[in-house]
């Protein structure tokens, strides 16, 4: 690991616009310099020191003082984070980042170490500001890792920012130790409106899902968004990463494909790889100089993958606590978080922490992996190969609630997921939790428990039932714990100024670099008689007429909100209308008691041309219990129309299940179930829309075109609507205008497909839960083949260095 001095000097040297960053000036000092900055109702001192040292900041009235040290005539500044009138080795700016983390664990006490271990619920309004609630678990529980879900509001993220930092720094009056708040945030850049986990806002530039980065096949894309998503991070305040999600997607029904890079395995590694050196990496006339002021941690997720649940089901819930290997393929699945996630070319190298999957391992013959079926975070030999067979250091986190399961009492969420420890106390699964090796509890802000799970560990280390002494157990991950914080430089100034970051979030050159890669990461599926074209005058559609059908789309209750249904066109009205000179869309049809029943369209007689978006089918989210309704099992679906589970590849028995009882095991299986999808009048939609235009040609000979933009959030069984469009393309959460441009012709399509779409669902009941590529894919009325790699350009079928780079699997 680089001096920090050293790391956070070469970061000043960049001309940085962040508060914590060096001017041109700095070379000119021989002492530091003194400003103080206001926002909204904090003011923070920002000092800067001579010779490109890092730049501190600390809260006016927080009683923090200062510490000198003169150097060959040069007098540096120093933050007395403890107010012990001392300079520590780890307020010492000039030590290594590992020597200022040991030190640190030595110093903390039991208490401090709990509240490190807490990872925040979701706080999802900092434009309120800081809450009482925030200031209990600040204060009386330690806890500094806060989970910012909420939206791109720069001024208020700012304001909640410095207004938490300051109060923690405050403490420093009642002899506590100043330990800066660690933020961090789920992804908030992507630009559809359809991705699971986005914060709202405008403020930041917009991006495809990480799906949709990998239809770029371009990892350099990757890394540009991870250079430009960290310095957006950096700028609201945000230092860690919930991310990237980089699991195999192997069963192409799994609820959160999208959020992943593919289920080729190269691809995801490579793809990992840029995210993880973007990040965590500083760039200076393209030299890698580490960890600055621009660097955020990356907590990549789930560990050791979580895409290959029974029947496609998800882990968030009870229907899909199991992930099951048919294909006795577990040791794939690990590939993208070892050779991606631990060993990069960037000069920080491993990912600074990951978080664990939820789901309990089970094997082809129904037996559990790894000696008992529970989660990941409570199972030894998952964790044992991250601590022991790969020596990672970097911090274990689990994912939210996995110390909690729906019958605690106090529980009022319907939510918890302690897999496999249902029966253990909430301490005992903090203890079990620790025990394996790991550091940090996801969604937990009492520290209780975790004080209690600390007993526990001393008595049995009293008893020699263990090797180390509870105090020995919590510096361990103590170090790991502080480490992150020191990474990004937030003890030296976890300030913001509001200028710079409104000068740094969102600015037009990211702006212009997310939609660049929208565009290139559309594939082109169907262009039947090059109807998609390059753009001329001749297809000029400012003087052209456009219908876009409406759609009705089913809601599904989850445990946070009611079923909410939307009736809505299918593409955004007010983009279409910045390229046609009319655009047309449908008049709700409702019953009696006011319900949208289906869509009438227009008069379609100077119709010429037809754009309808499509969803994949929807089965749900993570928290709809998609694949279990009143306690039965039932398919996760591909195709638009019900699909009843009966073919002879339907498994009757399922491979997972429960102990019983009376000593035998549940049957999860669905065989003879019928699906569920929530936009089923999508293929209504465009099949009313077929007709309508070919009552019209068939009264004017004139050729209406129907193309289709297929938002695309799981491989799709396309075959019963591909006959009938002129033109397909799809997507991962880009755009509607990003969608525009590429059907009207202002780029040629560049993606490629970063999973197969299969024939049917016969198909896919054929493939294995765990294995990539084993669909088989769909071939359309072109005769083109929609498999991995897959896509076409202007002049036909793709074929470059990208589809030669990730031939296979």
């Amino acid at each position: 690991m680089k001096n920090c001095s050293r790391i956070l000097a070469s970061a000043a040297a960049l001309s940085l616009v962040f508060s914590g960053c060096a001017s041109s000036k700095v070379k000119e000092l021989t002492k530091y310099a003194v400003k103080e900055v206001k926002t909204g109702n904090t003011t923070h001192i920002v000092v800067t020191n001579p010779k490109n040292g890092p730049v501190l900041g600390y809260a006016k009235n927080s009683g923090l003082k200062l510490l000198e040290v003169e150097t060959n005539g040069i007098t540096y500044a120093f933050k007395d984070m403890n107010g012990n009138g001392t300079l520590d080795v780890w307020e010492d700016w000039r030590e290594s980042i590992d020597a200022r983390a040991k030190a640190l664990s030595q110093e903390l006490t039991k208490d401090e170490i709990a509240g490190l271990m807490l990872f925040s619920s979701h706080e999802r309004a900092p434009e309120e500001g800081l809450t009482e609630a925030q200031k209990n678990y600040l204060k009386n529980d330690n806890l500094r890792n806060v989970l910012n879900a909420g939206a791109n509001n720069v001024e208020a993220l700012v304001s909640w920012n410095n207004a938490m930092q300051a109060y923690v720094e405050g403490l420093i009056a009642e002899g506590r130790r100043v330990i800066p708040v660690n933020f961090s945030s789920d992804p908030r850049s992507t630009a559809g409106s359809d991705a699971q986990y986005n914060a709202g806002g405008e403020d930041i530039s917009r991006w495809p899902s990480n799906l949709g980065i990998a239809a770029t096949f371009e990892p350099k894309t990757m890394l540009l968004f991870a250079r430009s998503a960290a310095e957006e991070y950096r700028a609201m305040g945000i230092a860690t990463a919930l991310g990237p999600q980089i699991e195999l997607a192997t069963d192409p029904r799994w609820l959160r494909f999208d959020g992943t890079f593919g289920e080729n395995t190269q691809l995801a590694v490579d793809m990992t790889k840029a995210y993880v050196d973007g990040s965590q990496s500083t760039y200076g006339n393209n030299e890698d100089i580490g960890w600055s002021v621009r660097s955020i941690n990356t907590m990549i997720k789930h560990f050791p993958g979580d895409g290959m649940g029974e029947g496609g089901r998800e882990s968030h819930m009870e229907s899909g606590k199991y992930a099951v290997y048919p294909g006795n393929n577990f040791e794939e699945h690990l590939k993208p978080f070892i050779r991606g996630g631990l060993t990069l070319n960037g000069k920080t190298k491993k990912a600074a922490s990951m978080m664990l999957s939820y789901s309990a391992a089970v094997g082809p013959e129904g037996n559990p992996l790894f000696g008992a079926a529970k989660g990941s975070a409570y199972d030894q030999a998952k964790i044992d190969i991250l601590r022991k067979t790969n020596n990672y250091e970097g911090v274990l986190c689990t994912d939210w609630g996995v110390t909690s399961t729906i019958g605690d009492p106090g529980n009022t969420l319907g939510l918890g997921m302690a897999w496999g420890m249902e029966d253990a106390s909430i301490a005992q699964r903090h203890y079990e939790i620790l025990l394996t090796g790991m550091d940090m509890f996801g969604g937990n802000n009492d520290k209780q428990p975790v004080l209690e799970a600390y007993d526990m560990w001393e008595q049995r280390y009293q008893e020699g039932l263990l090797p180390v002494s509870g105090a020995e157990r919590f510096r361990q991950s103590g170090e790991r714990l502080v480490t992150l914080i020191l990474n990004t430089g937030l003890f030296e100034n976890p300030y913001l100024s509001l200028s710079e970051s409104k000068a740094v979030v969102g600015s037009q050159d990211k702006r212009d670099a997310g939609y660049q890669a929208q565009l290139d990461s559309i594939v082109m599926l169907k262009n039947k008689n090059q109807v998609i074209k390059k753009a001329d005058v001749q297809q000029d559609y400012k003087n052209k007429t456009v219908y876009i059908p409406s759609s009705i789309r089913r809601g599904f209750k989850t445990v946070f909100a009611p079923a909410m249904d939307t009736k809505d066109p299918t593409m955004d009205i007010g983009a279409a209308e910045q390229y046609f000179k009319e655009v047309l869309t449908d008049t709700p049809i409702t019953n009696p008691s006011g319900t949208v029943t289906g869509f009438q369209p227009p008069d379609l007689s100077n119709v010429d041309l037809v754009i309808i978006g499509m969803m994949s089918p929807d089965n749900g989210n993570n928290f709809s219990s998609a694949g279990l309704k009143d306690g039965a099992f039932y398919p996760l679906s591909l195709q638009y129309r019900p699909y009843t589970a009966n073919g002879d590849k339907v498994r009757k028995t399922s491979i997972s299940g429960d102990m019983l009882a009376n000593g035998g095991k549940q049957n999860r299986g669905y065989f003879g179930a019928v699906s569920l999808i929530a936009n089923e009048y999508d293929l209504d939609a465009l099949l009313n829309a077929r007709n309508a235009v070919a009552g019209v040609e068939a009264k004017t000979g004139r050729k209406i075109p129907l193309l289709v933009a297929l938002k695309a959030k799981n491989p799709t069984i396309v075959q019963e609507f591909e006959p009938y469009a002129d033109g397909i393309v799809t997507g991962f959460s880009v755009s509607d205008q990003a969608y525009f441009d590429i059907l009207l012709g202002k780029q040629e399509p560049r993606g490629l497909l970063p999973m197969q779409f299969p024939k049917d669902m016969a198909a896919v009941e054929a493939q294995l839960e765990d294995v990539g590529q084993d669909l088989v894919p769909y071939t359309d009325e072109m005769g083109n083949v929609y498999d991995f790699g897959y896509g076409l350009g202007y002049a036909g079928v793709i074929s470059d260095e990208r589809t030669a780079r990730y031939a296979g699997r």
